[in-house]
């Protein structure tokens, strides 16, 4: 298994009500294709890389806890793994909090759904395309530094909460996002 290491600080929250009822959904019916999981995590991780290059035009110290921009997928065939790592803005514990387990959009896709909308297409447009790794994964979690705050570690099993904690002997990103998806066992071949 992978090592991860925390502290004894772990918070455990609820997912926002309308998280919970598009994770049932997505993990029950909407994808077709589960494979799309994987453009959606790359899809935020260059959105992270590009918020951080933004940053860095205004101030090029931004750059200095990992000069490298890079997109990573590192899949361990020993522990069911597949990691995607990036070397982007990161997130702060409160954007751990705020963007995966309350995301803002879920409840305008959720009433677009119940008015009939059908289109996959628009799920970009919520901003919840992290989700979807519930399609292939059992348990997920996200590994992350902000040049603003300490390194955390979001994990969840997608069974209506999450634990957000300290990540204080863990291997250091520098800055950046490291999404560890343990792969469901009929998923391992993806």
């Amino acid at each position: 298994m992978a090592d991860v290491y925390i502290g004894d600080d772990a918070e455990t929250f609820a997912f926002h009500v309308e998280i919970n009822q598009l994770l049932i959904l997505i993990i029950n019916t909407f994808y077709s294709n589960k494979e799309i999981f994987l453009g959606q995590l790359i899809n935020n991780s260059n959105d992270a890389l590009d918020k951080i290059r933004v940053e860095s035009l205004a101030d090029k110290s931004k750059l200095d806890a990992q000069p490298e921009l890079f997109i990573r997928l590192v899949p361990d065939k020993t522990n069911n793994t597949l990691s995607i790592i990036d070397s982007g803005i990161g997130m702060t514990k409160a954007d751990l909090v705020n963007n995966l387990g309350t995301r803002s959009g879920t409840k305008e896709f959720m009433e677009a759904l119940a008015s009939g909308a059908s289109d996959v297409s628009m799920t970009g447009k919520f901003g919840f395309g992290f989700y979807s790794a519930y399609l292939v994964a059992e348990k997920v979690i996200v590994t992350t530094k902000h040049n603003d705050d300490e390194q955390y570690i979001w994990e969840s099993h997608a069974g209506g909460s999450f634990t957000v904690t300290r990540d204080v002997n863990g291997e250091q990103l520098g800055r950046g996002n490291k999404i560890t998806l343990f792969l469901k066992e009929d998923q391992v071949n993806i």
